[in-house]
Order: C-alpha cells, then structure tokens, then sequence
C-alpha cells in the first residue's frame, strides 16, 4: 500500500482544553496525564486514560503560557511565558512552589528540568539562559547568548545544555558554563526547537526554514540529510524515548512522524483545521499529543498512524520492537511477547523479533502480577492506618477524608503509580521500599490547642474544602494550620474540632481512647497558642491558657515531634529547628511551668508506673467538660476505659485511679489531700487533691531511735 492509497489517520479524540491557543503540551512520566500550556494564561492537567480533566487550573501568570516541563519524579511543573516570569508549581496542589522567579527583560520561550530534577534552565528573548536551583529559586549560572535564545535541553546525563537561538545552536557544560560547541546551520532562521537523542550522541533540531537536522554532538557536524516536508516554519519537535521516530508540529496545520535513521517521513501527515503549535509522544510511543491555535488538543493513536500508512507492511516493525522494548522494561511481559510476535508476523527474518520473543517469555517465569502487587500495598496501607485519625483533612484541596477516601486518593496519585510501576518492573515486591512510601504518604500532623467559641465542627466541613469557607473567626486558624502542614510537606492534618463526629458516640468513644497513639505515630504536632504575641520572649509559652488545659498535657507528651507556634504563626522565639522537643530553652521553660522532667517531656512512656507522679502533673490543669478531666488522661496511663459523658468527675476520676491502681498495685495513688469522692471514699473527689507532694515519712538516725 502506499502512502497515496493509505487511509487517513483520525485522531483518537479531539477536545477544546482552552480558551485560547495550546502553546505547549507535555506527558507525566508513565504516560497517564497530559500538562497543557495555552495563551489564556493558564495550565490544566488531562487524565488521558478517562480522557478527562484534572480537576483546577493552575494560575498565576500575567500573560501568555509558552512553555512547560515537568520534573523527573512528576511533582512539579514549570512553566514560563510572555509575563516575563518563570513558575514551578506543585502538582498535587497547584499551588506555587515560591514566588516567581525574577523578571526577565524578554520572553520566557523554553524550560527544562535536568535529569535529577534539581535544576531547571530556562531560554528567553533577554538573549540568555539561566540555570536555577529548583528548590530554593537561586540562580545557578547565566549563559549569554547573542540572540533571542528560542530552546533549551539537558542532555540525557545532565552535563550538558543547548541552546538554539537565530542561526545557531550552542552547547554548555552545565557545570563550569563552559561553551562547548556554537554550531551554526547556515541559515538566518531562528532555531524553535531541539532535543537530544536518548543516547546523547545526536542534537535534532527544528528552524523557520521548514526542516529538520541532526548534529553529532561531540562536534557539531550536521549528520545526513534534512527532513523535508513541511510547507511553513516548525513549531514543535518530540523524540521517542528509544529515538526511532520523531514527530514535528508546522504552523502548515500538520503533524508529521519521520524516522531517525532514514530522515524518511513516516505514513501521511495528521491533519488539524489550524496552526499547531506543540507536540508530545508519550513515554511509551503509543500516543502523540498535539495543540493548536484554536485551543484543541488532539490525542493520535501512532500505532493507527502508522498501520494507515502502511498496512501491515514489514517497514512497520520497527514500531512493534520499540514498543516491545519498553514493555520489556516496565516488565509487562504479556503485551511485549504479542509485539514480538507482530515483529517476526512483519519480518520473519528479524533476528531482533525473536530475541524480544525470547526475552519476553524468560521474563514471565519470574512476573509479580500488578494484581499481586496491588492488594500487597493495600494490605500494607491497612496496617499503616491502624494508628492514624478516623478522618484527616487533605491539606491539598482542604477536603475532610475518611480512610477509604484517603485510600482512593492515594490509588489515584502519582506516588502510588510509581510504586505500582516499579514493583511491577523489578518483578518482585520490595516490600520494605513499599511500607516507606506509604508511611511517607500517608503521614499526617496533628494540631494542639485551646478551643475557643464557635470553632467549626464536622457538619460545617463535611462536603466542603476548608479552604472554601469565609476565612473569619476560627476558621482562619484551621486553614493556616492545614496551609502551615502542607508547606512542611504534609498531605494530611487533624484537629479535633472538625475531624470527630461529636454527636457518634462509638466514634466518639474510639477517638477518646486513641488519641495518645494518634499524637504519638504523628509526624508532626503543631502547638498553636493564640495568646502569645509575636516576638514574645521566653516565659510567654508557660503563662499561655494553653498551658493550663488537661488535654493538652498527652498532647505535647506524646509526639515525637513538636513546634511551637506563636498568635501570627510565627515560631516561638523564632526557634527555626526541626523540632522543638530538641530546644534546650523551650523544654526548660516547660519543665519548670508544668512540673514534668525534661526526660519525661522529651521522651515519654504511656503506663500505670509512677502514678502519683503523673496524677500531679494533671492537677493544676482544667477542663470544659468535668469528666475531660479524667478521659485526658486515659492515653497517659495506657488505659482503656468507656467514655460516659454525663457521669461527672468523680464517677470518671473515680473509675480511672481504681483501674490504675488494680493494674500496677501502686497505692501511692491514694496519697492525696482534699475531700473524698462519693464514688470511693478512698479516692479524692477532685484531680488537684494530688497537687502536694507525697508525703515522705522522715527518716531518723539511730540515736534518735534509742531516745524512743
């Protein structure tokens, strides 16, 4: 069949992303979302296998979008344009990572992370490139250039960088911004686009004059022919990860795949109505995404593409031993065998189909099924949530999640893809790589302080984001907490206000009695006290109400991580360590205003010894609900007791010192001063009975025992 008789290929699906032109168009790494850039200032993210958008938009820009990247472990985006400004933003959030970078004196055209996705060059009409440090916004190095700089590309090492600029390409060692190569292709066109070849031995590179050239990258020398075809200037250029085939988008209103060895164009061009102004192919070579003016993105089958063009023509195999090689890889060994097989159907000749065939099917022997690996990970998240909160706010969109929406919502992410897809590549389950990345994810940070009036409960919550509702009264001290969570890294916070059903009285009963274990297994307790001003000095932690409340006592005992906020959500004493448990100053000031050891505060263990000890800690503390007095204390002493709200203090006080006493036979428990109680005349009425100190019999010498 040739071309003239072949089919017209169709793209698979057509939709209007944005308002305006789609100026760049980029694929996460496995291949299951699409990044879009546009003119109407704004980035969206595509769902490719539901073929539908993610929801939220990222916006920040001023101006026009013209270009984005996305880094190696699919976090993060950058994005630049005719605002001058360079952006990189989280990608679970949306949400910039900082301010963006500097303002250029010309158009942002180009970003690219490196390889280890720590620093991203960006090109611009200034007339220079510049590489930052993606984590802090610094600027790593400035590149001159003598021209609008059009593109920029990390080589596949990260050692290097090119440019292209108006006639001419320029390599840099990204290290010592050493020029390493100006290669000039003779022709007053700007260079839009280039790209390394996946093996670094080869810059493919796109200009006004309508053509496509190779470079040897050691010294600039153009390798064979141009590619030729196109009848307007190229706007787009994209590699396949094996470097077989590229594809290029034309202001001509066509995308065109031509193959890396031939310089030959593969089957007929994909037809839009308008210019198209970008192109992807994803990392397995099966689809190729394209943008145009009219704000379309169009998703192409290749193999469709291809199979139009040539039917089942043996010059079609080197598509199935690309595609093979990457299942392969990925250990999906079933769909590499069946394109091995379509390789030898092709060329039965090809020495190469049957050694994919051969490795296929060695492979198999030894597959982990994704379905294996799958209930490992849930089983594994079971046992991670064992001690977390019933519900937790995802700092992210602000919305309350039970277990099973947690659950979802990691199913759904990037991190748990991953995982999936590297236990699945490696053939077996690394089950300790697996318990860290759910540890990691599903981590969560607690917040400790005073409740005040009209603190917003479940109900006013539930079904909403946090983030949505009036930012007035307390709700204002939710969203900093959740917003202060998520900037240390966290996707999950709990305060008590909102995250318990109060009106369940089996939740209820639960939360009461696991709430030690759930402020324990934290990540991270944050202590907001609304009553210390900014730049407080030492002594403001230790008069705040804070420090008075009886729940308060297991909640800075038991994490292992705790830091001290001030009223603006600042840092207490603007202590910027780690964690606050580690502040000589801050646990000094602790042990004297609450009377703990600075052992104890730093490093507690919940139990019934030295009962009388801990009963006195709790004594000069108060509560809301009389018998809080005594449930607060139920995680200390590693009891579990039902909660009966309405029973009154001494009943509740009353039934906790009889089950410490009977479970460690400590009767210093019924050394205390004050009235009895009506529940047990041996017991105190009230927790301040044990505000004085044990009574210690003295001791006397002998002689005074002979005066006796």
């Amino acid at each position: 069949m040739t071309p003239a008789q072949a089919t017209r290929p169709a793209p698979t699906q057509t939709m209007r992303v944005h308002t305006k032109a789609v100026s760049a168009v980029a694929f996460f790494k496995y291949g299951r979302r699409i990044v879009t850039a546009s003119k109407d200032k704004t980035l969206r993210i595509w769902d490719v296998e539901k073929r539908a958008l993610v929801e939220g938009l990222f916006e920040g820009h001023s101006d026009c979008v013209y270009s984005v990247a996305i880094s190696p472990d699919d976090r993060r985006i950058a994005s630049g344009g005719e605002d001058k400004t360079i952006i990189i933003w989280d990608v679970d959030s949306k949400q910039m990572l900082f301010k963006p970078l500097e303002k250029r004196r010309g158009w942002v055209r180009s970003v690219c992370f490196s390889p280890d996705g720590k620093r991203l060059a960006s090109g611009s009409h200034d007339e220079r490139v510049i590489i930052w440090d993606t984590e802090t916004g610094a600027v790593l190095s400035r590149l001159d250039n003598d021209n609008w700089v059009c593109c920029v590309a990390f080589s596949p090492d990260g050692l290097k960088l090119a440019s292209g600029s108006l006639s001419n390409i320029r390599v840099w060692h990204t290290n010592n911004a050493e020029l390493l190569l100006d290669i000039s292709i003779n022709a007053h066109y700007l260079v839009q686009i280039v790209v390394w070849t996946p093996d670094g031995q080869q810059l493919v590179s796109a200009s006004d004059d309508k053509t496509i050239k190779f470079w040897d990258s050691s010294n600039g020398i153009q390798i064979g022919q141009p590619c030729t075809g196109h009848t307007d200037k190229i706007s787009s250029l994209a590699i396949s990860s094996d470097g077989s085939f590229i594809a290029t988008a034309s202001f001509d209103k066509t995308v065109r795949l031509w193959n890396t060895k031939s310089h030959q164009q593969i089957g007929q061009a994909l037809e839009h109505t308008a210019w198209v102004h970008c192109v992807a192919i994803s990392p397995s070579g099966e689809l190729l995404a394209s943008g145009d003016n009219a704000g379309n993105l169009q998703l192409w089958s290749i193999e469709n593409a291809l199979s139009a063009a040539f039917g089942m023509d043996s010059s079609y195999d080197f598509y199935f031993a690309h595609r093979s090689k990457l299942k392969l890889g990925q250990n999906l060994y079933a769909e590499a065998l069946s394109d091995a097989n379509k390789v030898i159907e092709l060329n039965p000749s090809s020495y190469l189909g049957y050694e994919l065939k051969h490795a296929a099917l060695r492979g198999a022997q030894h597959y982990v099924s994704p379905s294996e690996v799958e209930d490992a990970i849930r089983r594994i998240i079971h046992t991670q949530l064992e001690n977390a909160p019933l519900r937790l706010i995802n700092t992210s969109t602000g919305c309350l999640c039970n277990r099973d929406a947690q659950i979802n919502v990691f199913t759904e992410s990037t991190e748990y893809k991953e995982l999936l897809h590297s236990s699945v590549m490696h053939g077996l389950l690394q089950t300790e790589s697996v318990k860290e990345a759910v540890a990691k994810y599903f981590s969560w940070v607690m917040l400790s302080h005073r409740w005040e009036t009209k603190e917003p409960l479940l109900h006013d919550i539930q079904g909403r984001g946090i983030y949505d509702l009036d930012p007035v009264g307390t709700v204002v001290k939710l969203q900093k907490f959740c917003q202060v969570a998520r900037k240390a890294g966290y996707r999950w916070a709990w305060s008590d206000t909102c995250c318990i059903d109060q009106n369940n009285n089996v939740e209820l009963q639960q939360s009461v009695n696991s709430m030690f274990i759930w402020y324990h297994y934290s990540a991270l307790t944050i202590v907001y006290l609304s009553d210390v001003s900014p730049l407080s000095e030492s002594g403001a932690l230790a008069n705040s109400i804070w420090n008075t409340r009886g729940w308060t006592v297991q909640e800075f005992l038991a994490p292992n991580i705790v830091l001290f906020y001030q009223a603006d959500w600042t840092l207490y004493l603007d202590d910027r360590s780690c964690n606050h448990k580690q502040s000589g100053r801050i646990m000094k000031e602790l042990e004297r205003s609450t009377g703990i050891n600075a052992r104890a505060l730093v490093d507690f263990r919940p139990g019934t010894r030295d009962a009388r000890e801990k009963l006195q800690w709790a004594s000069t503390r108060v509560t809301t609900l009389q018998e809080d007095i005594a449930y607060s204390l139920f995680g200390i002493f590693g009891v579990h007791l039902p909660v009966i709200y309405g029973e009154k203090r001494q009943n509740a006080l009353g039934r906790l010192l009889q089950e410490i006493i009977a479970h460690s036979g400590d009767i210093t428990a019924l050394e205390w001063v004050g009235q009895p109680s009506n529940f047990n005349s041996c017991l105190p009425a009230e927790i301040s009975s044990y505000k004085a100190l044990p009574y210690t019999p003295l001791s006397l010498s002998e002689r005074d025992m002979q005066k006796l």
